[in-house]
């Protein structure tokens, strides 16, 4: 039974105030389904009931629940490539000059999802960074669960298969009973926290590198230009910014100039 028109309105409010991801009219089905194991964990009947107990009776914590499931958090390993041998080919070696004294590369994760892409970093900086740097990864997402999973470090045999070569495998995962799980020694440099873009940013070092790929796509202009503009705040002056292959800040944010990056493209702040 599909969600009504009130049923709707009040998830796409919830989202929207809580998270600024707008839902269109027409995802009805998509909400329903998303919300079915959120209503049978709780023992409701279906999302009609599960929806109308907790507008009765509001519960931070199965609002929570609501803005997780409908977080869309597809990802895989090296996600379009492009980006990656931008980093490795063109970004890192301009840091490497520029940060000769520091000898550190900071990267930011923003939508970091269960882990894959701030791990793919990370995979990435080991391999191309010279010896004696270092580096220190962040990964930040809205969704608890997700950030969780990622804090895990544990993915299944179809997630590995999703992006990630035989040899990268071998080198920075074990084995964990029917799961793979990445090794300390590369999860020193991986942290992961929750955060909400559209909302005012935590104090933070600046970041030399920040991905942001795939998100902008879910906000209105408004809120891109919000977490553009937050965004710029914590990317080093001479830093790059990637976004998705969607996404521009063209018409958005006149701070950013967008510069080839190899066989893709990358933002800096002017």
């Amino acid at each position: 039974m599909t969600l009504s028109q009130a049923e709707f309105n009040y998830v796409s409010q919830l989202v929207r105030r809580e998270a600024s991801i707008v839902l269109a009219p027409g995802k009805e089905y998509l909400v329903e389904a998303r919300l079915i194991p959120v209503a049978r964990a709780v023992g409701a009947s279906g999302v009609s009931e599960f929806l109308a107990d907790l507008q009765r009776r509001p519960d931070p914590a199965q609002q929570r629940k609501i803005i997780d499931a409908l977080t869309t958090n597809e990802t895989s390993w090296f996600r379009d490539r492009e980006p990656f041998a931008a980093l490795t080919d063109v970004v890192l070696p301009e840091l490497i000059k520029s940060r000769s004294t520091a000898r550190k590369v900071r990267v930011w994760s923003a939508a970091s999802s269960s882990g894959q892409e701030a791990y793919s970093l990370a995979i990435t900086l080991q391999e191309a960074l010279p010896a004696g740097w270092s580096y220190d990864i962040m990964g930040t997402d809205i969704s608890t669960e997700m950030v969780k999973r990622a804090e895990t470090a544990e993915y299944s045999q179809v997630e590995v298969n999703r992006g990630l070569p035989a040899a990268q495998l071998v080198q920075y995962f074990e084995r964990a009973g029917a799961h793979w799980r990445i090794t300390q020694a590369l999860r020193r440099n991986v942290s992961f926290r929750l955060m909400n873009l559209t909302a005012p940013l935590p104090v933070m070092q600046p970041f030399d590198v920040i991905f942001l790929r795939n998100v902008l796509i879910y906000f209105d202009v408004a809120t891109k230009r919000t977490v553009l503009q937050n965004v710029a705040k914590l990317l080093r002056p001479d830093g790059w910014l990637f976004l998705g292959a969607a996404e521009t800040t063209i018409g958005i944010d006149d701070n950013y100039e967008r510069v080839a990056a190899g066989r893709t493209s990358a933002y800096r702040v002017r």
